[in-house]
């Protein structure tokens, strides 16, 4: 895997010394993945999606184990409505792209996954991200996470779970579909909850202490 770096994220030492925030540009990185729907190893290039979709990186902590079938089953059975939102879906893991083969090759859940499917076998990827779990038991592997990056690269929400819970592909189409809509609606915000369709805030003095 080959990083394109800005000057926020060296590399010091083979490690990251600091993790992306909500705000900050996703550097341009080359990263090898398995490909299901062509069932061989590509290269991711991010720099090939700028301007022109949004991302959803999904990390999780290993192949083979227990919730995680779930949580890439429940997004692969909802994966044509990320792309329907002009969204790509990227899950990551400290596997090997081997690994993600053969699990996508025995296991009925896994089976149903179409997007790509990230190895970080160097732990690199979930470094930047601020998922890697260094030490312990669990050394090695990745916490949940999911993160919403916009087409500029900019990213533009986090998620992080401990591992022993599940996530919920419908809470981050959710999130897709918000931050879509305050990308394409300046000034506009969207409060709690909101689905598509309902009311948004335009934040201002006319509406201090009155919601």
């Amino acid at each position: 895997m080959s990083f394109i770096l800005n000057n926020k994220h060296k590399i010091m030492n083979d490690e990251i010394m600091t993790s992306l925030s909500v705000g900050d540009t996703l550097p341009e990185m080359d990263l090898p993945a398995y490909d299901p729907k062509k069932d061989e190893v590509v290269t991711i290039k991010t720099g090939d999606y700028k301007a022109k979709k949004w991302l959803i990186f999904f990390f999780y902590p290993a192949d083979f184990t227990f919730v995680c079938p779930t949580e890439l089953e429940e997004m692969a059975d909802m994966y044509e409505e990320f792309t329907a939102e002009g969204a790509e879906v990227l899950s990551v893991s400290t596997d090997t792209v081997f690994a993600h083969k053969a699990w996508h090759d025995t296991s009925d859940a896994i089976k149903k996954v179409k997007f790509p499917m990230v190895a970080d076998p160097a732990g690199d990827l979930s470094m930047l991200f601020g998922t890697y779990i260094p030490d312990g038991e669990d050394a090695g592997l990745a916490l949940r996470g999911t993160f919403i990056v916009d087409p500029d690269g900019v990213l533009k929400t986090i998620e992080i779970h401990d591992n022993s819970i599940g996530r919920s592909a419908k809470e981050a189409l959710r999130k897709l579909k918000a931050a879509k809509f305050v990308r394409e609606h300046g000034g506009q915000v969207c409060p709690a909850s909101w689905e598509p369709g309902e009311d948004t805030l335009k934040p201002g003095m006319d509406l201090v202490g009155k919601i």
